[in-house]
């Protein structure tokens, strides 16, 4: 029996399936392709029908290759979303989170930081959904809307033509209430938001609904879609064996640095930390906060017109002696025109080495790591036994060898593909009737 989780970040997506064999989850990619975001009238979007296409490719891979799944999940970023007419339509444009609009909402909107933090423990963030809400509600956008989709909720939609709200990347919108895990009341009403438009919440490893007859036709097979934990790494998450009291670092486009609470801590010390809670499996919380993570590597090499590997980008920083820093959340560096450029222009050094700057990027990333680990352990109260990295960017030997160093902590790698592990982990949850812990010992 196979199982298909097609795992999408902001600069690609891939299917994996997975199956048991002989107790263990194996794993085997069948499809990937490229995402990004995309300029429409001087905003930065989403092409979801171009995503939507790639997600049906991917789907006609596994007939192809004759690995029929019999349930499918879909997990995303966090934050952006589909607004809908009354017939099910996308109101366009589908902006995405590093769109320039919401710049300076947060000091405009009803509720303060603090005050939205206190509902919803969710950190504060220019692109947050309830920001980019706002922007729609000012604009009037908000109110031809009838229905409201994070984007796996959209694609899934696209799949079965049956509507949810997964809870998970719900939880990332700063709108689900951190006591009651339920749309929160006043947020809503701030926004002058139809409460209609968002549905109750649905947890992960619940049925959304069979392909529709298009998608059937199209595809060659139907298939059962399943809500996984659909923020991706909340899907992360649930495929680490986390030690305890250990931290997790999801490392990819993000850093998604923190641990795993049964409470949310929604105390000040935490807000003004910059902490979030996000909802997690069997209602877990994800302490964690956000650093920009290998976003950095990605735009450098872009700028270096890809001619260089990842790898050769790590052996090229190893040689460098440099130690200065930057901030990686230094809002110069979230969507610049030339991050090489950007990161010199912080230092003050506009002819620094491309070697200095690629070290910078490595030290930078660790000590924030450092300071979050911290953080982590003076708000917990508990004295962090390890960290473990997963995603992609647990292969860059040199920034696991710097973390472990400059942390103090020992570094433990896990699974590359630990979000599609962790959506494949959730349909066998479904399937077999069993716990999240006891879905973590499937994990080879």
């Amino acid at each position: 029996m196979f199982h298909l989780a097609i795992d999408i970040g902001a600069s690609g997506g891939r299917h994996l399936l997975g199956w048991m064999e002989n107790g263990k989850l194996h794993t085997e990619e069948i499809y990937r392709f490229e995402n990004g975001i995309v300029s429409q009238e001087g905003h930065l979007c989403w092409n979801t029908e171009a995503l939507t296409e790639q997600v049906l490719c991917g789907l006609s891979e596994a007939k192809k290759i004759g690995k029929i799944p019999t349930t499918v999940a879909i997990d995303t970023w966090g934050v952006d979303y589909v607004l809908l007419d009354a017939l099910g339509r996308e109101l366009k444009p589908t902006y995405a989170y590093r769109d320039g609009r919401t710049l300076g909402v947060p000091e405009k909107f009803p509720l303060s930081p603090q005050e939205l933090f206190r509902h919803t423990g969710i950190q504060t963030q220019n692109f947050n959904t309830v920001y980019q809400l706002y922007c729609d509600a000012q604009n009037g956008r908000l109110k031809k809307a009838k229905h409201f989709l994070m984007i796996p909720d959209y694609l899934s939609y696209r799949l079965t033509g049956k509507m949810v709200n997964e809870y998970t990347n719900a939880t990332t919108t700063g709108m689900v209430s951190a006591q009651t895990g339920t749309w929160d009341k006043e947020i809503l009403e701030k926004l002058s938001a139809d409460p209609s438009v968002f549905l109750p919440l649905t947890m992960p490893s619940q049925p959304i609904g069979e392909f529709d007859q298009a998608v059937r036709e199209r595809v060659g097979y139907s298939a059962l879609v399943l809500t996984a934990p659909s923020h991706d790494t909340a899907s992360a998450v649930a495929g680490c064996a986390l030690a305890e009291n250990g931290v997790y670092i999801s490392s990819g486009t993000w850093s998604l640095i923190g641990t795993e609470n049964r409470v949310p801590i929604l105390t000040e010390a935490a807000q003004k930390a910059n902490f979030t809670n996000e909802g997690g499996v069997e209602k877990r919380y994800r302490f964690l906060k956000n650093i920009m993570g290998m976003w950095l590597f990605q735009n450098i090499r872009k700028n270096l017109d890809k001619r260089v590997t990842y790898d050769e980008m790590m052996h090229i920083a190893m040689e460098s002696s440099y130690e200065k820093t930057v901030d990686p959340n230094d809002p110069a560096f979230s969507a610049p025109e030339n991050m090489i450029d950007a990161i010199r222009e912080r230092l003050g050094e506009p002819d620094l080495p491309i070697g200095d700057v690629l070290k910078c990027v490595y030290l930078s990333l660790a000590h924030s790591y450092r300071r979050a680990v911290s953080e982590i352990e003076n708000i917990c109260q508990k004295q962090v036994s390890e960290i473990l990295i997963v995603g992609g960017g647990s292969k860059d030997k040199y920034l696991n060898t710097l973390t472990s160093k400059i942390t103090g902590k020992p570094v433990r790698t896990g699974l590359t593909e630990a979000t599609a592990s962790g959506n494949l982990l959730s349909q066998i949850m479904y399937e077999q009737r069993i716990s999240l812990e006891e879905a973590r010992k499937l994990i080879g």
